[in-house]
């Protein structure tokens, strides 16, 4: 655990007791701090109490008043579409608002440090797409070389969970804009931008409010060196903001797609092969084509960001290059889920929205697309190209199928509502060849609580049906 420091003795806040919650009022108590919980789930509280917190209401005006500070859980909106009611006491107040990620920077570093050969670094990756797999990635890398890694954030460990690292150690972070957009300490030494896409538009105001989230992470102290996708206007806005000039090497552009230029340092990916420059010359080439952990485009491009993550480290090429062989990826992230006659059967569960789903869709040719769910904005009109280009026939599920299926011009698509129903008749109509994809362009609350939910349904359906006798 990382205990938090400058709180001995401070009554402090903690709005929401789920993961992150629970672990900050730990970090908080264990930092002398007196954790005051609150969360509407009485469920949640009664957790909270049986370790000994004190639990008080904080949409009291008085007890808010009487906090040092305010501690909140991601899920909490602290702005848009409108303040937590908690939080809103909070700013009227003047009582700080923060979360367990600015606890985090400011309470990381130790004096044991200045014993230490090599400082602990913290890699921090944020963006709409693909930040999962590239943290995954990045901390695999590091566990293949021997080095000593832990992943926390939005993925694996909390924060605050994690043990203290020692002598070289490295911090991987996942950050979700839900938690850049709040955090009081954002000071990474390496920060990666992979991407960025309409996404959880509610909470930011927009998509101005979304960019402006994910660039705090860049902006709050400036990480050593920043690692940043330039595939989408924003991301060119951001390595130029950030770059004193074209031979700046403390910004690597990366790309999935186009062939970058310039005297500065860059890594991009094309026809499936990496390449890295520096100074204009070629340092170092690798074919992905082979990697079965990293499937398509997208994949890519979070490899290239992975791989300038690691060259930052100073890990020598080759070595990246054997460790992305061995990376088995990600659950519900072009997952391969099983082979029956010829035909693959693939879980993106996690492609919960149109971009994500378009780059799933170009990672296989002959597919047979279970999509549908809960619709976010915008449509579905910037997949159809892709759709049109890999996609034999669309099985459509969720409580408002019939609609999706129509806005899917010039797809055949069939209406399934359910999963079950859709497996089955992706797997009647699959040829050798074909890949049946799960890439639902969609949330899943109307039918499931989570996207992992529904990638377990889906894999419990062709695994019931390979296991039927489908193989």
């Amino acid at each position: 655990m990382i205990p938090v420091k400058g709180v001995e003795g401070a009554r402090i806040g903690v709005l929401g007791l789920g993961r992150s919650g629970l672990i900050a009022a730990r970090a908080l108590r264990a930092g002398g701090a007196v954790p005051i919980c609150w969360d509407d789930n009485p469920a949640a509280r009664e957790k909270a109490e049986s370790e000994g917190f004190e639990t008080a209401d904080l949409s009291r005006a008085d007890t808010v008043g009487s906090l040092a500070s305010l501690i909140v859980s991601p899920g909490i909106p602290h702005l848009y579409p409108t303040p937590n009611p908690v939080v809103a006491l909070a700013l009227q107040q003047g009582v700080p608002v923060d979360n367990d990620i600015g606890l985090f920077f400011r309470s990381l570093a130790d004096v044991e440090w200045g014993d230490f050969d090599v400082e602990p670094k913290v890699i921090a990756v944020t963006g709409s797409n693909g930040k999962s797999t590239t943290s995954a990635l990045i901390h695999h890398i590091l566990e293949h070389v021997g080095r000593d890694s832990q992943l926390a954030g939005n993925i694996g460990r909390g924060v605050l969970d994690i043990d203290p690292p020692g002598d070289g150690g490295v911090v991987v972070l996942e950050l979700s804009s839900y938690q850049t957009d709040l955090a009081r300490a954002l000071t990474p030494d390496v920060a990666v931008f992979t991407n960025l896409s309409p996404d959880h538009l509610d909470r930011h105001g927009g998509p101005g409010g979304y960019f402006a989230a994910k660039r705090r992470l860049f902006a709050e102290g400036g990480p050593d060196r920043a690692i940043v996708g330039v595939d989408e206007p924003q991301g060119q806005y951001l390595a130029n903001q950030l770059s004193e000039g074209p031979a700046d090497d403390r910004v690597i552009r990366i790309s999935s797609g186009q062939k970058l230029g310039g005297p500065g340092w860059l890594v991009y990916a094309r026809k499936g092969f990496l390449t890295e420059w520096r100074k204009g010359k070629q340092v170092a080439s690798i074919d992905l084509r082979g990697v079965p952990g990293l499937p398509g485009a997208h994949n890519h491009q979070n490899a290239c960001a992975a791989y300038a993550a690691c060259r930052t480290l100073g890990l020598a090429p080759r070595v990246i290059e054997a460790a992305f062989h061995s990376f088995a990826g990600l659950p519900h992230r072009s997952q391969i889920v099983g082979e029956a006659n010829g035909v693959r059967f693939v879980n993106d569960s996690k492609a919960t929205n149109v971009d994500a789903a378009a780059k799933a869709l170009s990672a296989f040719d002959n597919i047979r697309w279970i999509c549908g769910g809960l619709a976010k904005e915008g449509g579905l009109d910037d997949l159809l190209p892709a759709a049109e280009a890999h996609v034999r026939k669309a099985y459509v599920i969720g409580r408002e199928a019939a609609g999706f299926a129509m806005d899917l011009r010039g797809i055949e698509a069939e209406v399934c509502t359910d999963m079950a129903t859709a497996v089955a008749r992706a797997m009647a109509d699959a040829e050798e060849g074909d890949t049946v994809l799960l890439a639902p362009a969609a949330a899943s609350f109307d039918q499931y609580d989570n996207f992992e939910q529904r990638g377990d349904d889906f894999t419990a359906q062709v695994t019931r049906l390979i296991g039927g006798g489908a193989g």
